[in-house]
């Protein structure tokens, strides 16, 4: 009898909280695996799905958030040997571990920090509080593959926004398997779409679209790429971060920096009772 082959996963995309094929039917091998190929017709679903499911996500409490963020966190813990074994180091699993915990302690923390009430001449209340900006593009770094995607994703949806995350061509394995463990946590379908591919064929119909309404470009390492991106993203005025200038280190404290940078300030005026 011949020996037996091994049947090769096949990776699918993460749109909506589902696991479509792509609209393109390609894919490209990755560690003996087959991976999604995404599209600009992925895009647009992914963009869709995101924008579907933003009226829940930010009207729900910040400390439901919170709760949804550290239910993450547990998922990931009991599929920690999983990770372990597509080559993700061990340090670098507790830590992306730890992350979720970390900004999942920030959600009802949040708006007493960045918001408060203002003094006035005048017999006025006014209060200003962050509100999340909507649909959120981003690009995540390639390196580390497990917590560069955890410390750009965690941070932006936290605050209530919802997210179309574009996974690094060469390190699509851990962004994936990500997936199924926000599949099967308490996350609502459409607040974390994951895309795999190339960059440079998706990343500027994510750019250009106009219900996209920031984008981040952490995990461009091409400045003639963050340019054009950064261009095409003005055209509906989208809130842009650059790609950092030096390589940050994602072990360090990460700070409220990638929480804030994604929130709009709203400010209300009331009169004074008499």
């Amino acid at each position: 009898m011949s020996e037996r082959v091994a049947v090769r996963k096949t990776y699918k995309l993460f749109i909506g909280g589902k696991f479509p094929r792509s609209e393109s039917g390609r894919s490209y091998p990755v560690q003996n695996s087959n991976v999604a190929l995404a599209s600009r017709k992925d895009v647009r679903d992914a963009v869709l799905a995101a924008r579907a499911a933003v009226k829940g996500w930010s009207g729900a409490t910040p400390y439901n958030r919170g709760q949804v963020l550290y239910r993450v966190a547990e998922m990931l813990e009991g599929r920690r040997e999983q990770f372990v074994a597509l080559g993700v180091g061990a340090a670098e699993v507790d830590e992306a571990i730890d992350r979720w915990v970390w900004y999942a302690g920030w959600a009802d923390k949040l708006a007493q920090v960045y918001g408060g009430a203002n003094p006035v001449a005048g017999p006025y209340f006014n209060v200003s509080t962050p509100e999340p900006t909507g649909v959120v593009g981003v690009v995540a770094p390639a390196e580390p593959a497990l917590l560069g995607l955890v410390s750009v994703v965690a941070p932006a949806i936290v605050t209530g926004n919802t997210t179309v995350v574009l996974v690094a061509e060469d390190a699509p394995l851990p962004a994936i398997t990500l997936a199924e463990v926000l599949a099967t946590s308490d996350l609502p379908g459409g607040v974390v779409n994951l895309l795999t591919g190339g960059y440079a064929e998706t990343a500027p119909w994510l750019a250009g679209h106009l219900d996209v309404n920031a984008l981040d470009l952490t995990g461009v390492g091409d400045p003639e790429l963050a340019g054009s991106l950064e261009a095409t993203a003005a055209t509906n005025l989208k809130r842009v971060l650059r790609p950092p200038a030096d390589a940050p280190d994602w072990y360090a404290d990460p700070g409220i920096g990638r929480m804030t940078a994604f929130l709009e300030t709203k400010t209300v005026w009331h009169p004074k009772g008499s």
